[in-house]
């Protein structure tokens, strides 16, 4: 068997090897396939995926496993059926659990088990309605008691006032944060006594724009419920006090009233169950993200799972029947026989960024609905990029990551801020202040490549290169205007991993700015010595995955000359969806592109089963 999972040209990897031989070691088995399955576990942990979904693998063989179809004679016959006699599933510290046709390695299994039992609990919790809920609802939306359609930023407010758990979803622009603040005003007025809030996302980046996108929100509220209302967000794994050393310790119980957590759809499995574990059931919580966004890199599909059947609503009649009394709102258009979940499950549909003759809400669309054919539409009605000239989605078919029009295209969007860094270096001081500093982290900002892989001729590590050689920086060490991300927590120096910073020349020599978000959102500057920076990255290009919380105006989105399994439907909507206001496609090759619309990603998981 060890020799099996040897052969040349199976994508496992060492880890999924070792793993297999150290089960064998402990416990042998004399069956073969044996090895193979806990190998196939470790595989899937690795792809994202919470378990090994046996059915799949009898139904599908490789392609469940994301292999080439060439592969399939590699595998042991009836491999799926071997899974009830392994050794390695019983009792109580068994390193495998098989739960159905699910295989898991415990600490998922244990994970999954926690979110569900504490999701149904939460559900349980009585949560008193106050007879003042549709004054004040209607005092936060007025005007909308007798329109024709449900407004769904007042539908999701009434629901959180009634749980202790709300799934907020919905695409870019429609409105998550608005509808935060005003359910923050609200729970806080139906309260009696000041409520003990927490804001938090997954990542540095993620969390300073909830915090400034909410300060700026706060100033819309009537004034008399502007009070107590927090405007800073910390990072979910700040907030869970989470460090790698005490990962596996049980996390601190919060003593808070509400928590309220953006960007949900980068939270793993064994963060979500952290998560849980620590808000107390008393507590309320409010998840916010898009459930069509990229998964989280670790394992786990948890918004996505939870969030599944949000577009039809589900609301049984005892729902329905609530909202029109609560909220003046009709909901029957979505009624439904779904879960106890699906009640407290709200999407929100209106986007006020991409209206709907927008060329990059046509994009979003269709890469999100998997429409091959439109995508293929849209691609040929797209013009090719040339000077700016303020047209929203353009192409660019480079032959190769040397291409002058990139080149060009790099120096167009960073006009700006290469304009404003030759005026600092052109001072006689030399010496950046912080106002000039927050300008150039601004303008950096108007623009990003976003990249589909890391690796390879098309990936983030290539690309910095060739975009400091067209923007004429140097290709190595700290310099005036290299521009850098965290790639880890820094609890030290208060940075998080996805914060932005910009080296730039002070009067004591070569400084990194990072912007701080300040408590009504406004903005100051923090000051790092580049030495004491040891976990950051050149960032002129970066993955679509860490772009995840973050919004650019203009946005390049490089995909490579060949299909990979990372290119999904998923990527490439979380990628145009960056863009505010500008979006290039920068396609190689466009069956890439038609391909990647095709492919959605499916994980495994029985989170909602």
């Amino acid at each position: 068997m060890l020799n099996d999972l040897q052969a040349a040209g199976l994508p496992l990897t060492a880890l999924d090897r070792a793993f297999a031989r150290f089960l064998q070691q402990a416990q042998p088995s004399g069956d073969a396939r044996h090895g193979w399955l806990a190998a196939l576990v470790s595989h899937q942990f690795g792809r994202g995926h919470a378990c090994l979904d046996l059915t799949a693998l009898q139904q599908h063989g490789v392609s469940a496993l994301g292999w080439d179809a060439r592969l399939q004679a590699d595998l042991p016959p009836q491999l799926a059926s071997a899974a009830a006699s392994l050794p390695w599933i019983s009792g109580a510290g068994s390193p495998l659990v098989l739960d159905g046709q699910r295989l898991y390695l415990r600490r998922n299994w244990q994970a999954e088990q926690s979110i569900r039992t504490a999701i149904d609990l939460r559900l349980a919790q009585p949560c008193p309605v106050p007879d003042t809920l549709a004054p004040a609802l209607d005092r936060l939306f007025p005007g909308t008691a007798n329109s024709s359609s449900p407004d769904w930023q007042k539908v999701a407010c009434a629901l959180a006032a009634r749980a202790r758990l709300t799934l907020i979803t919905g695409g870019p622009g429609t409105g998550k944060t608005t509808t935060v603040v005003r359910l923050l005003a609200l729970l806080q007025s139906q309260s009696g006594r000041p409520l003990r809030m927490a804001l938090a996302a997954p990542t540095g980046k993620a969390a300073a724009r909830l915090g400034e996108s909410i300060a700026r929100a706060v100033q819309q509220l009537p004034a008399a419920m502007q009070v107590s209302i927090p405007t800073q967000a910390q990072t979910l794994h700040k907030l869970l006090q989470v460090r790698a050393a005490v990962q596996a310790s049980p996390p601190p119980a919060l003593a808070l009233d509400l928590v309220v957590v953006d960007e949900a759809s980068m939270i793993d499995l064994e963060l979500m169950a952290r998560l849980l574990a620590a808000v107390p059931p008393s507590a309320s919580l409010i998840l916010l993200g898009d459930k069509d966004q990229l998964a989280s890199v670790e394992a786990g599909a948890v918004m996505g799972q939870l969030c599944d059947g949000a577009q039809a609503g589900n609301y049984d009649a005892d729902s329905v029947r609530w909202m029109a009394q609560h909220s003046g709102q009709d909901v029957s258009a979505w009624a439904g026989a779904g879960s106890a979940l699906a009640q407290q499950t709200v999407m929100l549909r209106h986007s006020h960024r991409f209206a709907a003759s927008s060329v990059i809400g046509q994009w979003a669309s269709a890469v999100n609905a998997g429409e091959r054919a439109a995508v293929a539409d849209l691609w040929s009605a797209t013009p090719a990029w040339s000077a700016p000239d303020g047209t929203s989605v353009t192409r660019l078919e480079p032959r190769h990551a040397g291409d002058s029009r990139l080149a060009a295209l790099v120096r167009a969007g960073w006009g700006d801020w290469l304009q404003a860094l030759a005026d600092l270096r052109g001072a006689e001081a030399g010496d950046c202040s912080d106002t000039q500093a927050l300008r150039l982290l601004q303008t950096l900002g108007q623009f990003q490549l976003l990249c589909a892989l890391r690796e390879g001729p098309w990936g983030v590590l290539a690309l910095n290169r060739v975009i400091a050689q067209a923007l004429g920086l140097p290709l190595d060490g700290w310099y005036a205007g290299r521009p850098v991300m965290v790639t880890r927590n820094d609890y030290n120096l208060q940075l998080m991993n996805g914060d932005i910073g910009l080296c730039l020349p002070t009067a004591r020599g070569l400084r990194v700015a990072f912007a701080d978000t300040g408590p009504q959102g406004g903005h100051a500057v923090r000051w790092v010595l580049p030495s004491r920076l040891d976990a950051v990255e050149t960032v002129f290009a970066m993955t679509v995955h860490k772009s995840q919380g973050s919004e650019f105006d203009h946005v390049a989105l490089v995909l490579p000359e060949r299909t990979a399994p990372v290119l999904t439907r998923e990527l490439l909507y979380t990628g145009i969806t960056r863009a505010k206001q500008r979006l290039t496609l920068v396609v190689p090759q466009a069956g890439v592109l038609r391909q990647a619309a095709a492919q959605k990603i499916l994980r495994s998981g029985g989170l909602t089963s």
